[in-house]
C-alpha cells in the first residue's frame, strides 16, 4: 500500500483539497468516524487523526462512515492503488458481488483470479490496507448507505440490493456501526421523493469520478457505436437496454459536470442486480480511472505529452458485457465503425430478444443484445459479411458457453490475450481489443491497429507495429490509455 505522509494528509484535510478526495480517508479517534478530506465538519486535531488509503482500511480499523461527507459518494479510486493487476481484477469481481452470498469465499475468488488465497489476502493488505472480506463488507455498507440516503427503496429491498445475506444481518451491521437501525439514517427530504417500484420508476443514483472528465469524447464514442434497438444517444443522454440473469431492464445516464458525477437511472425488476448493473456502468464510463496519475505518466513521452495536454480527462470506454464486446469486435474486423454498427444492429434483429412493448421504458429500446446461447443457435446467413467472420462469431459463442468466465479478469494481459487467441477467428488485434474494452486490461495495446499507427505518425511517417510496440514500452502499465489518445489523435481509428 502506498505510504501516506500524516503531515501531508493533514494539510490536505485542513485545506479540504478536492484533489485528495477518494485517495485518502481520515479516521478520527475522538469520534470513531472516518471522513473524506473534503468533509465540511470542523477539522479535528492532528493528534486525533489517522490516515487510510481506502474506505475499507478505515472501516477495518474500527471507524464508521461519516454522515456528513458520506464516504460512499467519494470517487472510487481503489483499483489504482499501486500497480497490482490482481488487486484491480479482484476489486472488479467484488463490485459485481463475488463475495456476496452464503457460498462466496475468498478461496473461490482467488481461484477465479488464478492466485492462492494467502497471496490474494497479502496483495489486498499491501495495496488496500484491508482484507478482501473487509473490502466487500465496506462496499455493501456504503452502497446500502447511498441507497438509504438517495432513494425511497424499502429497507428490505436495500438489504438485498447491497448484497447482505438477510435483512437481519443488514440491521445488525448498521446497528453495530451507527448505533441505530438503518431506517434512522434516512433523511426527511427523501420521504418527499415519488414512490414506485424499481422496475417502473427506477432507482436514481449519482456516481462520482475524479475530474477531469472528457465527456464529449465519451458520449461521442458511444453515439458512433450505438446499436439500433439496444442503445440510444440523444443529445447528452445515453440509454440502453439491460439483460441480467434472464431479466430485462434499462439504464439512462447523464453527465453532471458541476458535481463531478454521472446521473444514473436504473429500471430493473430485481433489486439484487443493482450492484452488477452499477459495476457495469462504472466499467463502461471508466469512472474509477485516476486520470491525473495516468496522464502524468504518459506525458513523460514527447509523443503523448501534447495529446494528454489536449485531452486531460480522456477515459478508455469499456464494454457493457464481455460477450457483447467480443461479438462487436469480430463484427468490426476490417470494416469501418459505421459498418460494424450496422452489422451489430442486423445481428440484434436476427437473434436478440425482443422486449415486450408493455415493459419498455423507452420505445426506441426494443431489444436486448443476444446471449451466447441465442447467437450459437442463430442462422447468420442474412448477415452481409464473409463466411470466416460468421464462423468466428459462432466460435466466440461456443467458447463463451463452454467458459462462463471467459471475459473475466484473470491472469496477466499476456495470458488473457493468449486465452482469447485460442478461439478460432480471433487474432492478435481482436484479442487485444477485447482485453482492453471488455476485460479492462489497462495495459492492452492492439499495436497493429491502423488508427493507432496513423495516430503515432511523425512527420507523416507511420511506425510499423513492431516499432510502435517498442515506443509503447515506457507507457506501461497504461498503454490502453495511450491507445485512446492515439485513436483520438487519428480521428478516424477503429478504437
Amino acid at each position: 500500500m502506498e505510504s501516506l505522509d500524516p503531515e501531508a494528509c493533514y494539510r490536505a484535510l485542513t485545506t479540504r483539497d478536492p484533489r485528495f478526495d477518494g485517495r485518502l480517508f481520515v479516521g478520527v479517534t475522538s469520534t470513531g468516524i472516518y471522513c473524506r478530506p473534503v468533509c465540511p465538519a470542523r477539522t479535528p486535531k492532528f493528534a486525533n487523526c489517522t490516515f487510510h488509503a481506502t474506505a475499507a482500511a478505515a472501516q477495518e480499523a474500527g471507524f464508521r462512515p461519516c454522515l456528513r461527507c458520506r464516504p460512499e459518494t467519494a470517487p472510487q479510486l481503489g483499483a489504482w492503488r499501486g500497480t497490482s493487476n490482481t488487486v484491480s481484477r479482484g476489486l472488479a469481481l467484488i463490485a459485481e458481488g463475488a463475495l456476496d452470498g452464503e457460498d462466496a469465499s475468498v478461496d473461490a475468488l482467488a481461484a477465479r483470479l488464478g492466485v492462492g488465497e494467502r497471496q490474494l489476502r497479502r496483495l489486498f493488505k499491501d495495496h488496500l490496507g484491508a482484507s478482501p472480506i473487509a473490502v466487500a463488507q465496506t462496499r455493501r455498507v456504503l452502497f446500502a448507505k447511498q441507497l438509504i440516503h438517495d432513494t425511497r427503496m424499502p429497507m428490505a429491498e436495500i438489504a438485498l440490493a447491497a448484497g447482505f445475506g438477510s435483512v437481519r444481518r443488514f440491521n445488525e451491521t448498521f446497528q453495530s456501526l451507527f448505533g441505530r437501525p438503518p431506517s434512522a439514517l434516512r433523511r426527511k427530504a427523501v420521504i418527499a421523493l415519488p414512490e414506485g417500484s424499481v422496475g417502473s420508476s427506477g432507482v436514481r443514483l449519482r456516481l462520482r469520478y475524479r475530474p477531469p472528465y472528457d465527456w464529449p469524447s465519451m458520449i461521442g464514442f458511444l453515439a458512433g457505436r450505438a446499436i439500433a434497438g439496444v442503445e440510444l444517444v440523444e443529445g447528452q443522454l445515453y440509454r440502453r437496454s439491460v439483460e441480467h440473469a434472464g431479466l430485462q431492464g434499462s439504464v439512462v445516464i447523464a453527465h453532471l459536470p458541476e458535481r463531478d458525477s454521472l446521473d444514473v437511472t436504473i429500471r430493473f425488476p430485481s433489486v439484487r442486480a443493482l450492484p452488477a448493473i452499477v459495476a457495469r456502468i462504472r466499467r463502461v464510463f471508466d469512472l474509477g480511472a485516476d486520470v491525473l496519475t495516468i496522464g502524468a505518466h504518459l506525458a513523460r513521452d514527447p509523443l503523448l505529452a501534447p495529446l494528454v495536454a489536449g485531452r486531460p480527462g480522456l477515459r478508455a470506454p469499456g464494454g457493457w458485457d464481455g460477450f457483447e464486446l467480443a461479438v462487436r469486435a469480430v463484427l468490426g474486423q476490417q470494416v469501418t465503425v459505421e459498418a460494424g454498427r450496422r452489422l451489430a444492429g442486423q445481428l440484434v434483429a436476427i437473434c436478440g430478444s425482443v422486449i415486450p412493448a408493455d415493459r419498455r421504458s423507452d420505445p426506441a429500446l426494443t431489444h436486448v443484445f443476444p446471449t451466447a446461447a441465442e447467437l450459437a443457435m442463430a442462422d447468420l446467413s442474412p448477415l452481409g459479411m464473409p463466411g470466416a467472420r460468421k464462423r468466428a462469431l459462432a466460435a466466440v459463442a461456443q467458447a463463451a458457453l463452454a467458459d462462463p468466465a471467459l471475459f473475466e479478469p484473470r491472469g496477466s494481459v499476456e495470458e488473457t490475450v493468449a486465452r482469447l487467441r485460442a478461439i478460432p477467428g480471433i487474432g492478435e488485434w481482436t484479442a487485444q481489443y477485447i482485453a482492453l474494452r471488455a476485460v479492462r486490461e489497462t495495459d492492452a495495446f492492439p499495436a497493429s491497429d491502423v488508427g493507432l499507427l496513423r495516430g503515432a505518425a511523425r512527420d507523416g511517417v507511420r511506425p510499423s507495429p513492431a516499432d510502435l510496440l517498442g515506443l509503447a514500452e515506457p507507457w506501461r502499465p497504461w498503454r490502453a490509455y495511450a491507445a485512446q489518445h492515439l485513436w483520438m489523435n487519428d480521428g478516424a481509428g477503429v478504437g
